[in-house]
């Protein structure tokens, strides 16, 4: 089953290669949709598709890549959206 998801990950999340590696990390899991710096320095990732692999993706951004330090992860799912590919805003 697809399904959409919108997270917001706080801490220690910009300058730290966040977006690059959640950008490959969702090719890897076969999702599409984007990240996004936000102003207060927090991410924002829209995640779509398969349910597992979505699932699979919500739990790695509970710590994200090596160099961040993640301090809280707030996901929603949401209606579907179509993605053509994960980019990068």
């Amino acid at each position: 089953m697809k399904v959409s998801y919108i997270a917001h990950v706080s801490g220690n999340v910009q300058g730290v290669y966040f977006r690059v590696s959640s950008q490959q990390k969702a090719i890897e899991y076969g999702l599409s949709g984007y990240a996004k710096n936000l102003a207060d320095g927090d991410v924002e990732l829209m995640l779509c598709g398969e349910e597992q692999n979505v699932e699979k993706m919500l739990i790695w951004l509970e710590s994200g890549p090596e160099q961040a330090d993640v301090s809280h992860l707030l996901k929603k799912k949401v209606d579907w959206q179509d993605h053509s590919f994960f980019a990068i805003c």
